[in-house]
């Protein structure tokens, strides 16, 4: 049998992505949407893609896939039941994040617990240049060292975000859950995680459970001085009751590099949001070079490993 691989939004990835062993035609497509995603994949055994929905009316229209390969650790574009039910293997990408993202969500913590955009947007002002000292005063500078990091998910990533905040000297803590992934860790249950820590980041997966999972009852309960971190998935935080809590003042600060809708378009409430206090990036804690290396070869290696007959990384 003819193994055809269609990679069908190859732009998503800036890396060298070899050709696969065992395909006997490689096709891949910048991007692709609409009706092209089923003109494209028809006849194909392997499907990659990375955030490219594939849901039960598109893969029923695909009899002779066999295999979806996700460029992405998250899966939820892919309708797996539909998958499981019909013989359809789904592969994803395992810890290839775990330097990059622990990394990005540093840097926004670094950021906003020293209110460097508030600093630079003074000296772009002209504030120090008019300050009676050698330094001014105009912000609160806080340190990591002695204050509370509070995550929520304990996978890889997680973990080595908690490695980070102990090296910087604080108290690393976990939201409890009955699912366990790691059991030597502090855990605490979520409403006091939230309560107690200085600094809360999220790195737990977008499922029914976790939508919304911080919503205004819970940015209500946080300190005044904390900060709330996303760099894991849109939807895990009601973005509007976000807002409201940046706007009254019931959290420090936030850094978000996910959005409910990706990309945003213009309207988005957090796109027109200017406050020094809140940063926004474009979805690319992920995205080094190093880590996107990493996904390209995995991504094939999963490929290969299910053509062998030795399936790895599956969700179904």
């Amino acid at each position: 049998m003819t193994r055809r691989v269609v990679f069908l939004d190859r732009a998503s990835i800036v890396a060298n992505v070899r050709r696969p062993a065992g395909a006997d035609e490689y096709v891949e497509y910048e991007r692709s949407s609409g009706p092209e995603v089923i003109t494209r994949l028809k006849g194909a055994a392997v499907a990659i893609i990375n955030k490219i929905p594939l849901r039960a009316d598109a893969l029923g229209q695909l009899p002779e896939l066999k295999l979806i390969a996700v460029a992405a650790t998250g899966y939820d574009v892919v309708d797996v039941d539909y998958c499981r039910g019909h013989g359809i293997a789904v592969a994803n990408i395992r810890n290839y994040a775990i330097h990059t993202v622990p990394e990005h969500a540093f840097a926004l913590i670094l950021a906003l617990r020293r209110n460097l955009l508030a600093y630079r947007q003074d000296v772009e002002d002209g504030v120090w240049q008019k300050s009676e000292q050698f330094c001014f005063f105009g912000h609160d500078i806080l340190d990591l060292h002695g204050a509370q990091l509070g995550i929520v998910g304990e996978g890889a990533i997680g973990v080595a975000v908690g490695a980070i905040g102990r090296a910087f000297g604080m108290r690393v803590v976990y939201a409890d859950h009955p699912q366990r992934m790691v059991e030597d860790l502090d855990y605490r249950p979520l409403p006091q995680l939230i309560a107690e820590s200085d600094v809360i980041t999220l790195h737990a997966p977008l499922i029914p459970a976790t939508r919304n999972l911080i919503g205004e009852p819970q940015l209500r309960s946080m300190k005044r001085s904390a900060i709330l971190i996303n760099t894991a998935r849109g939807g895990l935080v009601d973005e509007a009751a976000l807002i409201r809590a940046l706007d009254a003042g019931w959290i420090a600060g936030a850094g978000f590099d996910v959005l409910t809708i990706e990309p945003p378009r213009d309207g988005h409430p957090l796109l027109v949001l200017r406050r020094p206090n809140f940063i926004l990036t474009p979805h690319i804690a992920w995205a080094s070079y190093g880590a996107m290396q990493t996904l390209a070869d995995q991504l094939i290696d999963n490929i290969d490993a299910w053509t062998r007959g030795k399936p790895q990384n599956l969700v179904t």
